[in-house]
């Protein structure tokens, strides 16, 4: 079959609309607000389908967290079971999303390379990441899940247990997990004598600090009352840091210009509204509730 060309061009007008008609039906690109790590800028009605979402694998959401899963984020090192703070966060907002229990799948992601630039292998992660100008520069970030207050643990009979203020501290051995913002606030708020201890994992953090090889640690509030409380009770909370007007939160990590961080961001704004992001806090982070602030 011969297909002939047109023997006439077509007017200027029909031309016109029938550009139109294309432009109209042109696909847009869904990511194109969420690239930029805005929160909630992106998800329209359709994009942000109930289980319907573009994740990494179609009708299952991935998420991510480190490994050891320490309490009380998590319990029992199973983020599985939806035990702990951030385990039930996660599965709080995987059923906002559209995603019941059974339909989420954990995976193993260490902080350090969860937050360094590069194709991830969840859809998101939680793990105690503090939002920052910085990390967004990596990956994209959703609206924070949880303020958070860096403090101060130190052995009961060294000098740092004793301190009232940040002047106390500055001759005190100092550790923290590295690339975090609680080794952060050692540097930039403390500003110590000696250069501070730097761990790969809290773990290795809490055992320098029951052998004696530093003589606190800068923590955030939560897993210093359960550090002292639970894991090393020869050690105690010294105190917590001032909060600045602009609040340090930690949020859900999303692979740069993921598809999916506004409507992850929806989902964590309607969980704060309806007051389950304070329920789920009072029922996992009870113990959390004051310590001297420092300053």
């Amino acid at each position: 079959m011969t297909i002939r060309k047109p023997s006439a061009v077509l007017p200027l007008a029909a031309l016109v609309a029938a550009a139109a008609v294309l432009t109209a039906c042109a696909p847009q690109d869904p990511k194109s607000d969420a690239a930029s790590g805005t929160p909630g800028t992106a998800g329209s009605a359709t994009s942000c389908a109930p289980g319907a979402l573009a994740t990494r694998t179609a009708g299952t959401l991935t998420i991510g967290t480190d490994k050891p899963a320490y309490d009380p984020w998590f319990a029992d090192d199973k983020p599985e079971n939806g035990k702990g703070f951030e385990s039930a966060v996660a599965y709080a907002v995987a059923e906002k999303l559209g995603y019941p229990k059974e339909k989420v799948n954990w995976v193993v992601a260490p902080f350090n390379k969860a937050t360094a630039p590069g194709a991830k292998d969840f859809d998101f992660d939680l793990n105690q990441v503090s939002i920052s100008d910085e990390r967004k520069q990596a990956v994209d970030f959703s609206s924070g899940y949880y303020d958070v207050r860096q403090t101060v643990i130190a052995l009961k009979n060294s000098k740092a247990a004793n301190a009232k203020s940040i002047a106390d501290l500055k001759d005190a051995k100092l550790g923290a997990q590295v690339g975090t913002t609680s080794l952060d606030t050692i540097t930039g708020t403390i500003k110590p004598s000696t250069q501070p201890a730097v761990f790969d994992s809290n773990d290795l953090a809490k055992a320098a600090l029951k052998n004696g090889q530093v003589e606190a640690l800068v923590v955030d509030l939560p897993t210093a009352f359960y550090i002292t409380g639970a894991e090393v009770p020869e050690a105690q909370v010294v105190g917590q840091f001032e909060t600045t007007a602009k609040a340090e939160q930690f949020g859900l990590v999303l692979d740069k210009g993921s598809k999916l961080t506004g409507c992850v961001s929806q989902a964590v704004d309607a969980l704060r509204a309806d007051g389950t992001l304070a329920k789920l806090e009072k029922q996992w982070l009870s113990d959390a509730v004051s310590a001297p602030v420092l300053k």
